[in-house]
């Protein structure tokens, strides 16, 4: 149960944004192949089309789209998608409202700090956030 005080807060410490981005989950089950219903620089929450375990560990592929908001000095640059490997663990499994699929929360346990300031960055960007 949910103490009083935090009903209705945001606990989260990282800012999340509902993007739906395209993502490859690999696990020793076979790959899954979905995106994104929303993601922060800690992890992500996902449709699969199959169960998936608590604590599962995976290796994930993360296909983040330029940020959205480009400052002025980085106009000239070209914008290009980044592929993003990390790792992760599944955190909590809800079935979700289409039978025979689950939704699932991710968090990243082993990524690089500049692809979680990437992914920061590009949250930023959907929030409205300009981060350069």
């Amino acid at each position: 149960m949910i103490p009083a005080e935090y009903a209705g807060q945001e606990r989260r410490k990282a800012r999340r944004s509902a993007a739906h981005i395209p993502v490859k989950i690999a696990q020793e089950d076979g790959d899954i192949v979905t995106e994104t219903l929303n993601i922060s620089r800690s992890g992500a929450y996902c449709r699969v089309n199959k169960r998936v375990e608590l604590m599962t560990k995976l290796k994930i592929q993360i296909l983040l789209p330029p940020a959205r908001s480009i400052s002025a000095a980085r106009k000239n640059q070209k914008r290009l998608s980044k592929t993003i490997h990390c790792k992760g663990v599944v955190v909590r499994v809800e079935p979700a409202a289409e039978n025979g699929r689950f939704e699932v929360a991710i968090f990243f346990n082993e990524i690089a700090q500049r692809d979680a300031e990437s992914i920061n960055d590009y949250v930023g960007s959907c929030l409205g956030q300009d981060n350069a």
